[in-house]
């Protein structure tokens, strides 16, 4: 399916994922995988180049991570990045030194070979993003130096023989403004790529592979509404039409108006099998009295998995089973020393007692960026395709304390009425995650002539770009204070409001 790809070999770096992004957005496909692993699965991907990765080691420790050494005799171009960059070097004969100083931040950089392929038209001084604390000493035999700053002596070398480049900075952060360009020589200059990874062709060609896979038989899908499992089902619904059975689990739990317009979406416009459970009220009187999140996580996620099992029942055999798995979720799980557990991103184990033959997962290629494109390619609309990451056990996790209907009702109205002020300031695709939170805290207020006693309502606002780490977003006072007061006129018992300015880490992003 893919003609031509590009291998990230990750040694652990923050960037990583970035980087392979980066390739891709020069429509160029790749992939990400562990340092370790093996040159067969190397030898395979038949790759076009090569690209070494960051990383928080230093390659002078005992056991840093190392690749296999034959990776330098496939022939194919090589680009080390920072610590991809100085295990290049060593690895090949060179040397890696630890001068006094640890360099940290935007740097001037100086090209020093003109005829670089890397750095075809980058202007001879630019700035770059530095982060490391060793660097390269003595550069290996056949390698010259082709950028320099004031305290890194070789911030760029290169091999043009062996098609070998090393940088000691990061070019796919936006702090090095050229860095783009950098890479895109690297693809297209270098390893001769010729950009044949489009959306388009993608979604064309998995809808074709599922049509072949599935043939006539049975699938279900559990739809939450969210961007993955919508862009999943429908890329599965245009293959197979109505052998395909969506389950949508209306737990209660869920956005001002969301059921419903789920609901009219994927009916209406798509025309799909869609079976939706209105659940409230068992959902509502499982967490009766439950204030300890995590069992409140757990309540969601198994009394979720009973009701998808009971209406798979419904239906029979079923010969498949969709999941929206995205690409970071693949990574993650394979890299080792980057795993992340992601309890509340998938509702939880799979339901054992539907039987089902496989799964299918149409997204594990994608980025979440790129699922985005999918949906807008297959026609969902863009407000669906745009929506704000929703965390499986919905509001729950967003009232602190006891759920009641009561105070579902208060968070869906304000939390809508400060979805709808973002929107209307032109600010909700700047901020990545916005939400309000009912705190359990009540506190003395004025209205009118009468005391209050009523809640207090918190609202985030932050910017990411990988939900690892996250900071608050600077929403302007005045937007700030129409939502304020918009909220405490139109929504009854709430008498005060707090913007919560911590950043990921110390705190996450949802509160509980």
């Amino acid at each position: 399916m893919h003609h031509e790809a590009i291998l990230v070999l990750d040694f652990g770096g923050q960037y990583n994922q970035l980087i392979a992004r980066r390739v891709r957005e020069n429509n160029v496909y790749c992939e990400v995988l562990p340092y370790s692993v093996a040159m067969d699965r190397i030898r395979a991907g038949n790759y076009k180049g090569i690209i070494f990765t960051g990383g928080p080691s230093s390659v002078r420790s005992e056991n840093a991570p190392r690749c296999n050494p034959e990776v330098f005799e496939l022939g194919v171009p090589v680009l080390g990045i920072c610590y991809g960059a100085q295990l290049m070097a060593q690895m090949l004969g060179g040397q890696v030194v630890t001068p006094d100083h640890r360099e940290y931040g935007k740097r001037d950089l100086v090209l020093t070979h003109a005829a670089s392929p890397l750095f075809k038209d980058v202007p001879s001084e630019t700035s770059c993003w530095m982060s490391h604390t060793d660097h390269i000493g003595t550069m290996p035999a056949g390698f010259v130096r082709s950028a320099e700053t004031e305290t890194c002596p070789v911030a760029a070398m290169e091999d043009t023989t062996r098609n070998y480049y090393a940088v000691q900075f990061h070019p796919e952060v936006l702090h090095t403004p050229e860095g783009g360009r950098m890479l895109h020589n690297f693809l297209y200059e270098v390893c001769g790529c010729t950009g044949d990874w489009q959306m388009s062709t993608f979604v064309q060609d998995s809808i074709a592979k599922i049509k072949a896979q599935i043939g006539d038989r049975k699938v279900l899908c559990a739809l939450s509404g969210g961007v993955d499992s919508s862009v999943a089902a429908v890329m599965i619904h245009k293959a197979v039409g109505h052998n395909l059975t969506c389950v949508f689990v209306d737990h209660g739990l869920l956005r001002k108006d969301e059921g419903d317009s789920v609901e009219r979406i994927f009916k209406q416009q798509f025309d799909m099998n869609l079976i939706r459970v209105n659940a409230q009220d068992r959902f509502l009187g499982k967490l009766a009295g439950v204030s300890d999140p995590e069992r409140k996580r757990k309540i969601i996620g198994e009394e979720f998995i009973r009701v998808f099992e009971e209406e798979g029942k419904k239906i029979g055999k079923v010969d498949f089973l969709v999941q929206g798995t995205i690409y970071p979720d693949v990574i993650e799980s394979g890299v080792g020393d980057a795993a992340v557990i992601k309890s509340h991103h998938n509702v939880g184990g799979l339901p054992d007692v539907i039987s089902f033959e496989a799964l299918i997962e149409p997204l594990r290629d994608l980025f979440k960026d790129e699922v985005r494109k999918a949906g807008l390619e297959l026609g969902i609309p863009a407000d669906l395709v745009w929506r704000q990451p929703f965390p499986g056990p919905g509001l729950a996790i967003r009232i602190m304390g006891e759920i009641t209907p009561d105070k579902i009702e208060i968070l869906q109205e304000a939390d809508a009425i400060f979805r709808e002020e973002i929107a209307k300031a032109g600010l909700d695709r700047d901020v990545h995650q916005y939400f309000a939170v009912l705190t359990n805290i009540r506190s003395v207020g004025v209205m009118g002539d009468e005391r209050t006693y009523d809640y207090t309502l918190a609202l985030r606002g932050v910017t990411t770009t990988d939900f690892m780490t996250a900071d608050w977003y600077r929403i302007p006072y005045d937007v700030l204070d129409l939502i304020s007061r918009r909220i405490v006129n139109e929504v009854r018992h709430i008498n005060r409001i707090v913007y919560d300015v911590t950043s990921k880490p110390p705190a996450t992003i949802e509160w509980e």
